[in-house]
């Protein structure tokens, strides 16, 4: 095999860069990783749309830098990395359409930088090839515009593993140096945990080298560096924020969350508690795929002998998707982005080995059309969960504007104060702060509210045949779209 077809398509004797010699031209791969970021960029907003609001955690990344609305509790698993991205725009702006723009352009970016890294390990093709695989998921395009932190841990582990390669290769190449410290600073300013499963292979292999050791764990340093101060001046410590963000998160530990993660690929965002039945075959026949193609990929690898430019991603993968799989219990389909993005490569190489793999006229044939076929189902698929999901979400955040117009009615506007149910995210839309006795996002006492009531515009929030909590029960009762809210006397009477 080391001689056959294959060998061509993906570089097979390379594991580094090639000397400058026999270097493929560096622009000949140029437009086709700009083709799949621009098509990236233009799916997301054409597909999920600049006028799309935003949704419950999205409210608590943008308010915490928000010049427009009171910060929102930050619970314990969360960090600063999302905040510090929408910053630039959020600071000054409240327009939502600005910062989907601005995110969709950031994230095509993004993943163009992040497939460049690769270029010394597979041809252009594959690589293309790869990086569209990732793109065209649903769950890529939904939440590439989105204030969320998932998708830039996928690409920071994208880049940190093939930055990882290159530098092991070839120890003078110092952009791949620099960008092995930025990808690992990246995941873990996102998200410190998954970082950290993220990168257990690439500690395995840097044990006997101590400047790779070094340079990925400063750069993990310097990401979470924010999360572990905070978690000493705000959560009582870094193993108290650790406790509470495993409470928060139902307790980690032995969950079986491989079917929660299979209903959730129908669309739903949050799988939590999940019930309810898997969806069609069909919407989920590609995530069977995946793993088996990926092997695929991996064997023709280990044939060419060129293993761990195929290997190592799908490593890291199995160990950044180990929690969202096995140790807690609910799902989101957003917390396995970082796997997607890194078994893309092995996928591609699977499938372009299957088309260029020596074979008669027939069963080249053959294998050209399934793969052909397969790609475009799939593409169907994605779009149909996507137009779903988009719908599903809008509604969702029309409702908690109308809440929002109801309760100005009310005479609840900024500087005001919600409580109670999905107080957060309608407490963004209305312009006011938040606050919860009780809950993961508990932050006051019921007299501390009590008193709040007295000097601000304030309302408890219920769901239809709700109750609201003692210290509001003799207040008015306001419909306000199909919920309820309880607003004290003195501040029910609006202009």
């Amino acid at each position: 095999m080391a001689d056959g077809s294959n060998t061509t398509t993906t570089g097979a004797r390379r594991t580094g860069p090639a000397p400058r010699a026999d270097r493929p031209s560096r622009s000949f791969g140029e437009p086709w990783l700009t083709a799949v970021a621009a098509t990236f960029t233009l799916a997301q907003l054409v597909l999920v749309g600049p006028g799309l609001g935003l949704g419950w955690d999205e409210t608590v990344y943008v308010s915490q830098v928000s010049g427009h609305t009171p910060a929102a509790f930050f619970s314990a698993p969360r960090a600063r990395g999302v905040p510090l991205l929408v910053a630039p725009v959020t600071s000054w702006s409240d327009s939502t359409a600005l910062l989907r723009v601005y995110l969709a352009v950031l994230s095509g970016l993004a993943l163009y930088f992040a497939l460049r890294v690769w270029r010394a390990h597979f041809m252009p093709p594959v690589l293309a090839l790869a990086g569209a695989l990732f793109a065209s998921l649903w769950v890529t395009v939904f939440y590439g515009p989105q204030a969320m932190p998932n998708y830039w841990v996928a690409v920071g582990a994208l880049a940190c593993v093939g930055c990882f390669l290159r530098a092991r290769a070839n120890a003078r190449d110092r952009a791949a140096w620099w960008g092995l410290f930025a990808g690992a600073a990246l995941m873990a300013l996102m998200r410190p945990m998954d970082a950290i499963y993220v990168v257990l292979p690439l500690l395995a292999l840097s044990t006997r080298r101590p400047r790779l050791l070094f340079v990925l764990v400063a750069g993990l340093l310097a990401g979470a560096g924010e999360w572990v101060i905070e978690a000493y001046a705000s959560y009582g410590g870094l193993a108290q924020r650790l406790l509470d963000a495993s409470r928060i998160q139902g307790g980690l530990g032995w969950h079986l969350a491989v079917v929660d993660q299979l209903r959730s690929l129908g669309g739903r965002t949050l799988c939590r508690p999940c019930t309810g039945s898997v969806p069609s075959p069909v919407v989920t026949l590609w995530w069977f795929a995946l793993p088996l193609l990926a092997a695929l990929g991996a064997v023709a690898a280990v044939r060419a002998r060129r293993a761990l430019p195929v290997l190592l991603p799908g490593a890291c993968a199995v160990t950044a998707a180990v929690p969202y799989l096995f140790l807690i219990g609910y799902a989101a389909p957003r917390f396995l982005l970082p796997a997607y993005a890194l078994l893309a490569l092995p996928v591609a190489h699977g499938l372009v080995h299957l088309v260029t793999a020596p074979a008669r006229g027939r069963a080249r044939t053959l294998a050209v059309s399934l793969v052909v076929a397969g790609l475009a189902g799939h593409l169907a698929v994605q779009y149909v969960v996507l137009e779903r999901t988009v719908r599903s979400s809008a509604a969702t955040h029309a409702g908690w504007s109308r809440t929002a117009a109801a309760l100005h009615t009310l005479g609840v506007r900024s500087p005001c104060l919600l409580s109670g149910y999905e107080a957060v995210p309608i407490a963004f839309y209305t312009g006011c702060g938040s606050a919860q006795t009780a809950g993961h996002d508990a932050s006051a006492t019921a007299a501390e509210l009590t008193r709040a009531a007295h000097r601000t515009p304030f309302a408890v929030l219920t769901p239809p045949g709700g109750h609201p909590p003692a210290y509001a029960r003799g207040w008015p009762m306001r419909r306000v779209g199909v919920l309820r809210a309880y607003v004290p006397p003195p501040v029910r009477q609006g202009p």
